[in-house]
């Protein structure tokens, strides 16, 4: 539920990255319910129902080692009607800590929504605020490395993605880039984080069973900043009946993890849990859980009555 790669000592890699004075790695979180918070990699998904959409998500990763990344994701997003076409807007703010560094990221999303072959095309664009922190205050160094800040620094930098989406009765494809313009941000006088554009390809397709209460949700995502990648694909097996929603699922992510996902909607409150367990040789103890809340609510547009299309987000 991590960067494309596994992390054993985190305290240790912050220090050396920040030696080297310009750090390189893959910089976006990978969240286990990503299905369910496309925005959070894709600008053209939002407003891509007649709801509004409020969603948050909290994951820790690699319970038990010191130093693990925790990320806390909020997020917002709903339609509107003008100039005779569809649109959607959307709000997202993004905590991420591992180590010594904190990233932070808040953005904002347009779509605009028209329609194409007996589909509707999104295309997307998102403006954010990156603020990344390094406090080395709590390094403990050894050597008096004049390189090497003792003190917390700090810096922030512009940032833009864009992307497209498709989707069509049961099924959904969508690109997207965030970090187009790679953007630098400056630690101090002497050090620097450089970010990577990542590339994400995703689709899905939802498959009825022969009793009207069961489906089959399915998922894939793929992205890469041209260095490494991370592949999840993702099956859920629904039960919706009334007001009832409930769920159970798997997510396998060639040589990285298996996860396994639970949830449903108590009270109008989607809630999902998610624990990721690794394939290499880390304990299974010390896999990484996800929390997932969600709330939507029904949103009049232009024409009454009018939908923008058959859901595919599932919870």
């Amino acid at each position: 539920m991590r960067y494309l790669g596994v992390k054993l000592n985190f305290y240790i890699i912050s220090i050396l990255c920040f030696v080297t004075l310009t750090v390189r790695a893959q910089y976006d979180v990978s969240f286990s319910h990503y299905w369910a918070m496309e925005p959070s990699f894709n600008p053209a998904t939002v407003g891509k129902e007649a709801k509004l959409n409020i969603t948050g998500a909290y994951a820790i990763q690699m319970a038990g080692y010191e130093n693990n990344p925790n990320t806390m994701y909020a997020a917002a997003d709903m339609p509107f009607y003008a100039f005779k076409s569809y649109h959607g807007v959307g709000l997202q703010f993004m905590n991420d800590a591992i180590g010594l560094f904190t990233h932070k990221r808040l953005g904002l999303q347009y779509a605009y929504q028209p329609k194409l072959l007996g589909g509707r095309l999104s295309v997307g664009v998102q403006v954010a605020m990156l603020s990344e922190t390094f406090d080395g205050s709590k390094a403990d160094v050894i050597d008096d490395d004049p390189v090497f800040t003792k003190s917390s620094v700090n810096g922030s930098a512009f940032d833009f993605g864009l992307g497209l989406y498709y989707r069509r009765r049961d099924w959904y494809a969508g690109f997207s880039v965030l970090h187009v313009t790679s953007p630098r941000v400056e630690l101090g006088e002497k050090n620097q984080l450089d970010i990577a554009a990542t590339y994400y390809l995703t689709g899905g397709y939802n498959i009825q069973l022969r009793n009207p209460f069961l489906s089959i949700q399915t998922s894939v995502l793929g992205r890469t900043d041209g260095v490494a990648w991370r592949g999840d694909l993702s099956g859920r097996l629904q039960y919706s009946h009334e007001k009832r929603h409930l769920y159970a699922g798997l997510t396998y992510s060639p040589a990285t993890s298996v996860t396994f996902q639970l949830g449903g909607v108590i009270k109008g409150v989607k809630l999902g849990y998610s624990y990721e367990l690794y394939t290499s040789a880390i304990s299974v103890g010390n896999g990484s859980h996800e929390l997932f809340v969600g709330y939507q609510m029904d949103i009049e547009l232009h024409k009454k009555g009018r939908h923008l299309h058959k859901s595919v987000r599932i919870l």
